[in-house]
């Protein structure tokens, strides 16, 4: 009690109440301000609650001898002293009321479910919580539900005893025994279960009714039906037995838990191959051994008279020891054999490849014979084991003798390990015959005479060098030749012994001895003396020498440890071991060392009202007894935290945080640390005060901040550091933590918020700066302010305004001016300077917060003058220079102007030529273009599983296509020839050889996971969530799980529903129109591939004819004009940026061609003049090769080109020779005007003999050296030519504009035909997935509300317009094996453009200034839209299609192409995924 309380009665009567003779007792326990107590008896237990003055409530549970079984404390709201009257309910006795000052509080007595299973529970010691076992929690007996019934509630008296447990008979069962039932006996207090529901559960979901059978008060018998056998996980490789775990659920809850054994007998002896018949019987479950079969079997036949049951009775091998021996020399080995036939034939099996006849010599004897080992190491143990010669195992493994205990054969090879002579002699300890000789160890057989005698000990290094005279240094001597032994070797420094360590003796090489005392100190060399050898000496020397302490610093410090202290001697760094001890028992922390000096960091004193200890410099392990080496250290009380000012701070910190309290004088460092911002570094400014500098925060907020004194965290002024139980002491003042608040930082402006301020030099310069409302409670001390470089002083008027005056001259003719700052005044030397342009800053700083206010500018009006004069000189000039300027250029500009007219009329010309031409074209082109394209040739489409590969894997089927575009061939005049496909998922599944072997099995396991639909959805989920999840693996995941489930194509689509709704939930709350727009998650990547498989018939079977005639159309029609070889830009095309702007003249002309090794007449191909000699060869190989797929296509590098002209002369065509001409300072390339080649001339096409790679590809050929047509850029590198060109005729480049045209209008039918075929349904072909999916958006929108037209035609487009068919429109190579070139491309941007265009439900704005791949087909989008229109609504009005009929649909196309890719290796890349994250998911 307060000493204010015991005055009991002292204001009503004459004298307190008082005892005569005092009742005395000892303390139960003791605890600083309690003010409060309450006592219940809870179960036979005396449970005390304790109110104390800083707002702590502490239970005591108390066993019936009044020890203290368990307390806990809880912190009250505000801290407040707890009043000293406190009740429980009522009417509920598990709350507790209590008041504080300016609260009343309704307390639990208990929070019991913080402990999970019973042991914990009742293990815990608090009286009020025990278990509710038909519940399976901890709970307070009211809580308990089943309470009324008997033994459904243990308390903490009854004991751990009593908690539930369960005994189940057998406790191991054979896998192949038939046993139904397993009958389990429950221990511990369980209520009567009769009328109960009680289940066996064996896994989540997997029970079996039991069956209650006995009930014995506290023991209860009942029996479960067990699983079969296939239910089972199986016995995992390498292992005998599976644990079955199995829980008895009492109501649906399960009450009690254990485990029975399913073991395999026939897996024990598999899995000991060296020992499988004493394993087989030493197991806890009893197996027999079947000698005839060598098989370890569960269940005694009675037809098996041989069966051995004791591992006593097991043949086995006789392990007896073998002396070693050297390598490569042959010997024979007797072995004994125990409880084997004589005459079995037998092998000696050492480990290696060679095997050895094991001959009987009697009845349990038996010899191997010329037994040859050898090993490259200084040692190597081999194992001798006896196989069953001509028995093989089931698994097609060796059959050994048993061999309970191994027989080791060790090997020695004396070469190996042994560099001098003394290592090699000194191997006989081990039993190696080992000899030196011919300066080498080799075995003593080989070694003739035999020499023992070894040179002198050679000493390379000892250390350390110096030593206490005391003795005791633990010396390391290195070298060479230092004995063969440890019991041979003496050492010696001078005549003061050196005891050798035998556990530290390294044979020759290295040793360790413990110096003795010597009498005074001295230097002298090392000796080392050998038996049958010379002594050998060491070059260093080892000193003895005597430590002296002379000083330490500080002599006193806290106790709770942390302080640095300095110790100052002579010879402190001697020794192998040097320690500073404290009294003896505590070590201070060396942290640097020298000769004078020793750093160390004092411990925490190991008592409370430690005073004066002693202090010691000790070396090696030697007492502390010179009075030399020891000192005297004071242990002062611990410094104490009042409080800290200010309690706020801005965020940018650097706000000075004052520490008030006593002790500082103690302290050497310390650092503020705010919990979750960071740490600063202090200052201690007087032993009563600290400053902190505040760390910088992100952001407003509350926090704590703790002190480490010392490098000591701070906890406060009580001695709890030294008592048992710690603290809570979280925000409390005086207990460590303080709190401190994070506020926006101060806002700084001028009176009238300027942000320049002209001033005149000569006038005094104020400034009145205002402070923004703030509640941190500035100090003038606080702020500062800088004009330029220069700080002012600063006066306030009141918190939010203060002065900045500059008195004197100002001057800029110097180099700065100083800064003036608000609400202060600044008081400066009487000149001041601004810097260049006169224009200085003025900052406001406060801590680490700086703000520039204004900008201040210098004038004045002598330089006002002096600016006028000078600018009214400049305009006067330029006037004149302009006037002189106007009438040169007034001349120049009348002669320019009559040239100009002149090139005018020319270019009118030739505009008129070229739009005729243009005009020409249009109505000619479409006719000669349907009469030449040749349909019968066969549609090159790629087999389905190659559409789905290039389709799903677009990244990595692009080195896959440049694998065929670019095939390699040999010089075997056969012509071209199909590659093998390589993508690795249409390849067999084989396992390397470094799988393990049970990776099949686990891809098995693992494919049944993934069709579990909640843990895959799961799966996508969590992995989507990860941020190094990039979209590239989302796009990966997505294609490998189609691949993987690509059999089960009903279960993919269920799963992509379900990912869809989740992505529609996510969409509808931000904006709806935008789902699908692209390709971020798994599950768009996952619709992109469904669409790919649904369509693909429908692809192939309608579309894929006018698709590829658009393609054949665009193709021809580029080959019309002139193609530039190096830029690609054409004569024809739909691409304005690939558009040759220039009129090139070019002539066709038919060649007659024959290709040597074809088989085939000479055909007639049609070419350009224009065209280089890759370009013919292109088009000749086109000609020859039309009715074969691209892959299988020649490339134009791997064939020759030969012309026979009419004097049977044959030149080699190449597009770069010496016949090559130049042309603006580039090589030009040849083509057939070049070569003058005439109007069906002959020429011939081989196979080159050998690849020649000079030239490369003519497209990746440099511009800034060659060229064919054009130059690159034509029209900047126009205005560089020389004047003697200026003469050629150009006209404007937009005029070949019309060019587009021509190319649309010839390839309008076939664009037309190909949307057709796409934006029709064909009746009997209906596209079913398309309806079943609208189906599913729409009715996705109506469950949430969506009413909106457009945002459903933005969501069908979105899945499969511009998904699906707007890719296939941009990579034909995933349809067809064809060469899709840069030119192709560009062309199908456009019409793929034009597509999106017609499915977009916005108006296009189209003006002059438009691109006109847009404008080119502008007049058709409208027409388009249309058909777009008219197709969402016949899909809509198609009949409903149900579940089954989708999910029949699915089904054969699974069937259809079924074992077409490698599910294995599809969810092999899975699994990697689910490795990846595995904790995540």
């Amino acid at each position: 009690m307060q000493p204010e309380q015991l005055d009991c009665g002292a204001a009503h009567l004459q004298h307190p109440l008082a005892l005569r003779r005092p009742l005395r007792a000892i303390p139960l326990v003791e605890y600083l301000g309690l003010s409060s107590v309450s006592v219940d008896d809870v179960h036979n237990h005396t449970v005390v609650f304790l109110g104390t003055s800083n707002g702590r409530l502490r239970k005591l549970t108390l066993l019936a001898n009044m020890t203290l079984a368990n307390q806990w404390t809880l912190k009250l709201p505000a801290s407040e002293a707890v009043h000293h009257i406190m009740t429980f309910d009522p009417n509920d006795s598990s709350f507790l009321y209590l008041m504080t000052s300016h609260h009343m509080l309704r307390v639990k007595v208990a929070e019991c479910d913080q402990w999970r299973s019973c042991s914990d529970c009742l293990g815990a010691g608090d009286a009020h919580c025990g278990w509710c076992t038909l519940e399976n929690r901890c709970t307070i007996q009211k809580e308990c539900a089943q309470r009324l019934l008997a033994r459904s509630w243990i308390s903490m008296g009854e004991g751990l005893q009593q908690c539930p447990s369960m005994t189940l008979t057998p406790p191991e069962i054979s896998i192949f025994a038939d046993i139904k039932d397993v009958g389990i006996l429950i221990n511990g207090s369980v209520p009567d279960l009769a009328g109960s529901q009680v289940e066996c559960e064996y896994g989540p979901g997997v029970s079996t009714a039991a069956t209650v059978h006995l009930d014995y008060g506290l023991t209860q018998i009942q029996t479960c039906p067990l699983l079969p056998r296939e239910n089972y996980q199986p016995i995992l490789p390498g292992t005998d037995h599976l644990t079955v775990s199995v829980a008895i659920k009492v109501n649906g809850t399960s009450v009690v838990s254990g485990s029975f054994i399913v073991y395999d007998c026939n897996r024990t002896g598999a899995i000991h191959p060296k020992t499988p018949c004493v394993s087989c019987l030493s197991t806890r479950w009893k197996c027999y051994w079947d000698q005839k079969k060598h098989l370890c079997v569960s269940n005694k036949d009675e037809s098996k008279q041989d069966l051995l049951e004791n591992a006593a009775s097991c043949p086995s091998l006789v392990a007896s020891e073998v002396p070693p021996s050297p390598s490569g020399m042959a010997q024979d080995f007797t072995v004994s054999l125990s409880n084997i036939q004589e005459g079995e034939e037998l092998e000696c099996d050492f480990g290696t490849e060679q095997r050895y006849e094991a001959t009987w010599l009697n009845s349990s004897t038996v010899k191997c014979s010329v037994v040859t080992l050898s090993t490259n190491q200084r040692s190597q143990v081999y194992h001798l084991n006896l196989r069953r010669r001509g028995y093989l195992s089931r698994l097609g493994e060796d059959i050994f003798v048993d061999s309970p205990q191994p027989m080791r054969v060790e090997v020695y090879n004396c070469k190996v390990g042994s560099s001098d002579c003394s290592q090699c002699w000194g191997r006989e300890d081990q039993g190696h015959l080992c000899g030196w000789c011919e300066n080498s160890c080799r075995p003593r057989n080989d070694c003739q005479p035999i020499r023992d005698l070894c040179p002198a000990p050679e000493i390379h290094k000892i250390f350390p060098l110096r030593g206490p005279v005391e003795g005791g240094t633990l010396l390391t001597v290195q070298g060479r030749n230092l004995g063969r032994r440890a019991g041979a070797v003496n050492v010696s420094i001078g005549d003061v012994p050196c005891t050798l360590l035998p556990e530290l003796y390294t044979v020759s090489v290295e040793l360790v001895c413990v110096t003795g005392r010597s009498q005074h100190d001295r230097t002298d060399i090392v000796q080392v003396d050998v038996d049958q050898s010379e002594m050998g000496t060491s070059k260093e020397s080892f000193s003895y020498l005597v430590p002296k302490l002379l000083s330490m610093e500080p002599r006193k410090g806290s106790r709770a440890g942390g302080t640095r202290v300095s110790i100052r001697g002579e010879h402190l760094d001697i020794g192998s071991q040097v320690r500073v001890m404290v009294n003896n028992t505590l070590e201070c922390s060396i942290t640097e060392k020298t000769d004078e000096t020793i750093e160390c960091t004092m411990p925490p004193a190991l008592q409370a009202h430690t005073d004066s200890v002693a202090v010691c410099v000790k070396f090696e392990n030697l007492p502390c007894l010179s009075a030399e080496l020891s000192t005297t250290y004071t242990y002062e009380k611990n410094p104490t935290i009042s409080f800290i000012h200010p309690k706020k701070s801005y965020l940018s910190g650097g706000r000075t945080i004052t520490v008030t309290g006593q002790g500082f004088d103690l302290v050497q460092s310390v650092t503020m640390q705010a919990l979750g911002i960071g740490q600063t570094h202090c200052t201690v400014v007087s032993p009563s005060m600290i400053t902190c500098p505040s760390h910088a925060s992100s952001q407003s907020q509350q926090t704590s901040v703790q002190f480490f004194l010392n490098g000591v965290l701070y906890t406060g002024d009580s001695p709890s550091s030294f008592d048992s139980e710690p603290e809570e002491e979280e925000g409390e003042p005086h207990k460590g933590h303080f709190l401190l608040e994070y506020v926006e930082d101060p806002q700084f402006f001028t009176a009238n918020k300027e942000k320049l301020i002209k001033h005149h030099p000569g006038e005094p310069l104020t400034l009145i700066i205002n402070k923004g409302p703030s509640d941190l409670e500035l100090v003038p001390e606080e702020y500062s302010v800088m004009v330029g470089s220069y700080p002012c002083n600063i006066s306030f008027h009141n918190d939010q305004l203060f002065h900045c005056t500059i008195n004197g001259l100002l001057s800029s003719s110097e180099s700065e001016l100083p800064v003036t700052n608000s609400s202060k005044t600044c008081q400066t030397p009487d000149h001041l300077w601004c810097p260049l342009k006169q224009i200085c800053s003025a900052q406001v700083q406060v801590g680490n917060f700086r703000h520039t206010i204004a900008k201040v500018q210098l004038g004045g009006s002598e330089l006002a003058i002096v600016v006028s004069i000078v600018v009214c000189c400049v305009l006067l000039l330029l006037c004149t220079v302009a006037l002189v300027v106007y009438c040169t250029k007034s001349r120049r500009a009348e002669r320019y102007w009559q040239k100009t007219l002149l090139q005018m009329e020319e270019m009118e010309s030739q505009i008129r030529d070229e739009i005729r031409k243009g005009f020409a074209e249009l109505q000619t082109d479409m006719t000669d273009l349907t009469k030449e394209l040749n349909r019968s040739q066969g549609i090159p489409f790629l087999e389905y599983k190659q559409f789905v590969t290039r389709t799903f894997f677009p990244k990595m089927c692009s080195d896959y296509e440049k694998s065929l575009v670019q095939p390699a061939y040999e010089n075997d005049g056969l012509g071209p020839r199909a590659l093998p496909e390589t993508h690795p998922l249409l390849q067999d599944w084989q396992a390397t050889n470094t799988t393990r072997p049970n990776i099949e099995e686990g891809i098995t396991l693992f494919s049944t996971l993934l069709n579990n639909k909640h843990f895959l959805i799961t799966f996508v989920h969590a992995l989507e969530q990860q941020k190094d999840f990039a979209i590239r693996d989302r796009c990966s995941l997505a294609s490998l799980l189609t691949i993987a489930l690509h059999g089960k194509l009903e279960y993919y689509t269920s799963i992509m529903k379900d990912l869809l709704v989740d992505l529609i939930d996510a969409s509808a709350s931000k904006n709806p129109k935008l789902m699908l727009r692209r390709t971020e998650s798994v599950v768009e990547k996952m619709l992109t591939n469904w669409m790919s498989i649904c369509m693909y018939s429908y692809l192939k079977e309608t579309v894929g004819e006018p698709f590829f005639l658009l393609l054949c159309a665009i193709k021809q029609q580029i080959n019309k004009g002139s193609i530039d070889a190096i830029t690609g830009k054409a004569r024809y095309t739909l691409n304005e940026e690939w558009l040759l702007r220039e009129n090139v003249e070019a002539k066709p002309q038919n060649i007659n061609v024959s290709f040597q090794g074809c088989g085939m007449d000479s055909l007639s191909v049609r070419v350009m003049n224009t065209d280089t000699v890759g370009q013919v060869k292109e088009k000749i190989l086109e000609v020859f090769y039309k009715n074969l797929p691209f892959s299988q296509w020649p490339r134009a590098e791997d064939v020759d080109l030969e012309w026979f002209d009419s004097g049977s002369n044959s030149k080699l065509l190449q597009d770069l020779d010496n016949s090559s001409v130049m042309e603006d300072g580039r090589k030009k390339l040849n083509t057939v005007f070049h070569y003058q080649i005439p109007e069906g001339a002959s020429l011939a096409m081989s196979m080159k003999d050998k690849r020649d790679n000079t030239l490369g590809r003519v497209k990746d050929l440099d511009t800034e050296k060659y060229v064919h047509l054009v130059l690159p850029h034509d029209e900047l590198m126009e205005t560089k030519r020389s004047h003697r060109q200026s003469h050629r005729k150009k006209v404007l480049p937009e005029i070949y504009l019309t060019r587009l045209l021509s190319t649309k209008g010839t390839l309008q039918k076939f664009l037309d035909d190909l949307f057709q075929a796409i934006l029709s349904i064909p009746p009997d072909r209906p596209p079913l997935a398309v309806k079943y999916f609208f189906d599913f958006l729409e009715e996705q929108a109506d469950k949430r509300g969506i009413t909106d037209p457009d945002t459903l035609h933005i969501w069908k487009t979105n899945s499969l317009p511009l998904r699906f068919w707007v890719n296939i429109l941009k990579n034909p190579q995933f349809v067809f094996d064809i060469d899709k070139t840069d030119h192709m491309d560009a062309c199908l941007s456009v019409i793929a453009q034009a597509f999106i265009d017609a499915c977009s439900i916005s108006d296009l704005q189209l003006g002059k200034d438009s691109p006109t791949n847009k404008l080119l087909y502008a007049k058709e989008i409208p027409e388009y839209k249309k058909r777009v229109q008219c197709y969402y609504l016949q899909i809509q009005e198609m009949a409903p299609l149900s579940e089954q009929e989708m999910n029949a649909h699915l089904a054969e196309e699974s069937r259809k192409y079924r074992n077409e890719f490698n599910t294995n290796l599809a969810l092999t890349e899975i699994y990697k995924y689910a490795k990846r994250y595995r904790n995540q998911v």
